[in-house]
């Protein structure tokens, strides 16, 4: 069999460089700057955020007919 003057670059070694690549690209990727984050305030997290006595949630009980609900 004839080897072929034009390929310069065996096919498993062109393999071997393209999975080399995108496992490089990949890890750039992952190791990229760290996003800032905004500073959590504690008082607006423990809010209570559910109000039991609110017309949404009168409306919902209402509409959805559960029993002691008017």
């Amino acid at each position: 069999m004839k080897e072929n003057p034009e390929r310069r670059i065996p096919r498993r070694d062109l393999l071997r460089l393209t999975i080399a690549g995108s496992g490089a690209v990949a890890v750039g990727a992952l190791v990229s700057l760290p996003a800032a984050t905004k500073p959590v305030d504690m008082k607006d997290k423990r809010r209570a955020r559910y109000q039991a006595d609110s017309a949404e949630v009168r409306d919902f009980y209402r509409v959805n007919s559960y029993p002691g609900a008017r």
